[in-house]
């Protein structure tokens, strides 16, 4: 059976879809290119950046490091 997502899973979803879609596109990286330096699916990479997946730790990492940021910071909701 599968879990209820709470609303605050859903807002840090959010945060990191929005934060690791606008890392992506400062260092001008495609989808394509991010899954490869992360060592993911493509479909992966825009399923998360939808909000559609919960991701692991691992793959958090992975995503903060391709990205040359922290793991905070793309948990970090920024300033509007």
């Amino acid at each position: 059976m599968p879990t209820k997502v709470t609303e605050e899973e859903l807002e840090l979803r959010k945060v990191l879809a929005e934060n690791i879609r606008s890392y992506r596109r400062l260092l001008d990286l495609s989808q394509e290119q991010l899954a490869d330096l992360c060592g993911l699916h493509r479909t992966y990479v825009g399923s998360v950046e939808r909000c559609e997946r919960n991701v692991t730790l691992s793959t958090l990492i992975a995503f903060a490091n391709a990205l040359e940021v922290s793991v905070p910071s793309l948990l970090s909701n920024k300033e509007k």
